[in-house]
C-alpha cells in the first residue's frame, strides 16, 4: 500500500497548479469525514481524519496521533493540537488530484498535497504505560 502512495504523491507534486484558496467552509465541506494522507516531496509525510465540530485526528504514520481542532483566520486554515498551543497555519487549494497545502501562505514553504482519502480508520496507539 505504501508503494502504491508513493506512486500517487509523486503524480500528485507533479500536477500541482494554483488554483484558488478554500474558505473554512468549503474545506470543511471536501475534508469532514475523511481520512486523508499527505506527501512532502514524494513521500508519505502524514495523515490526518477530519471529524465534525472541526475536530481532526493527525498523525506521522508512526501510530502516535494528536488530537487538535481547526479554525479559518485570515484566509488560512489554522491547526491546534493537544501537544502544541501554538497555531499551524496553512492555504489549502483544490485540484484535480486533491488538496494542496502551503505553509503560512509562503510559496518558499512546507508544501504538503493529498495522496489518497483511505476512507477508514487511521492507526493509533494507545498512550505508553511505563512500570
Amino acid at each position: 500500500m505504501l508503494t502504491r502512495i508513493a506512486i500517487l504523491l509523486t503524480i500528485t507534486a507533479q500536477v500541482a497548479v494554483a488554483q484558488p484558496t478554500l474558505s473554512g467552509s468549503e474545506f470543511d465541506r471536501y475534508t469532514r469525514g475523511k481520512t486523508l494522507f499527505y506527501g512532502f516531496q514524494g513521500t508519505v509525510y502524514g495523515v490526518e481524519r477530519y471529524l465534525p465540530n472541526k475536530r481532526v485526528i493527525w498523525s506521522f504514520l508512526d501510530g502516535n496521533c494528536k488530537e487538535g481542532v481547526w479554525y479559518e483566520k485570515g484566509g488560512q486554515i489554522c491547526f491546534i493540537y493537544e501537544d502544541r498551543i501554538d497555531p499551524q497555519c496553512w492555504v489549502f487549494s483544490k485540484t484535480d488530484r486533491g488538496l494542496i497545502a502551503l505553509f503560512e501562505g509562503n510559496s518558499d514553504a512546507t508544501e504538503l498535497y493529498e495522496a489518497e482519502d483511505i476512507n477508514e480508520e487511521m492507526v493509533c496507539l494507545g498512550p505508553e504505560v511505563g512500570v
